[in-house]
């Protein structure tokens, strides 16, 4: 991979992994609610679910996912009903004392499979295989594993990276949110960030 090529992938990963979205999302509503310890595990879980699903993307099954609509619209269409059942369950939590009793929380495997189901991380790691794995006429451009190698360490970097600082974010907030209403309008701001995202994953 050349400096140049690098360098894009960089900028790329950027973008796409600091931009607001699904993980993010609830790295921050997990730190709020929990506390920024709980919220370790989800941190942990983007990057590895994330890097399994580019390793099977870039080994094809990306491209049977995409060459298959029923396939397509059935990730499509559970990663959406997720989301709205999280947002749900986000938006009536109001107390801290509520939390555990909500069942908002997200175990590690459960953040790794939820990667299967983010349309957002698909997206990337379509864009990553088209652009950095494979060439223009669809075929592995040189290199095709180390290259593969390259881009899931570089996305473990700024997976775990991004999602931590959204969470940390989330953590600082915590204790000014256990005041009044705070809470409650906190969880249904993101809630709404969720269904909105829910909504957007629809159309694409």
């Amino acid at each position: 991979m050349t400096p140049e090529e690098l360098l894009t992938l960089f900028v790329f990963c950027t973008a796409m992994s600091f931009s607001p979205g699904p993980n993010t999302t609830l790295s921050t509503a997990l730190a709020a609610n929990f506390g920024l310890r709980r919220a370790l595990r989800f941190c942990l879980a983007v990057p590895a679910g994330w890097t399994l699903l580019m390793l099977a993307s870039g080994l094809g099954l990306g491209a049977l996912v995409t060459g298959a609509p029923a396939l397509r619209w059935a990730v499509k269409l559970a990663g959406v009903a997720y989301m709205l059942w999280l947002a749900f369950k986000l938006s009536g939590t109001r107390q801290l004392a509520q939390v555990e009793a909500s069942k908002l929380d997200i175990g590690f495997w459960q953040g790794v499979g939820l990667q299967f189901l983010n349309i957002k991380a698909w997206m990337l790691a379509l864009t990553l295989t088209a652009g950095w794995v494979v060439n223009a006429l669809g075929q592995p451009a040189p290199n095709p594993g180390q290259r593969l190698a390259i881009i899931c360490a570089v996305m473990l970097l700024f997976a775990f990276t991004s999602n931590f600082t959204y969470a940390l974010a989330g953590s600082l907030l915590r204790q000014w949110l256990a005041q009044g209403r705070r809470l409650l309008w906190f969880n249904r701001a993101l809630a709404a960030v969720l269904a909105a995202t829910a909504a957007w994953m629809v159309t694409v």
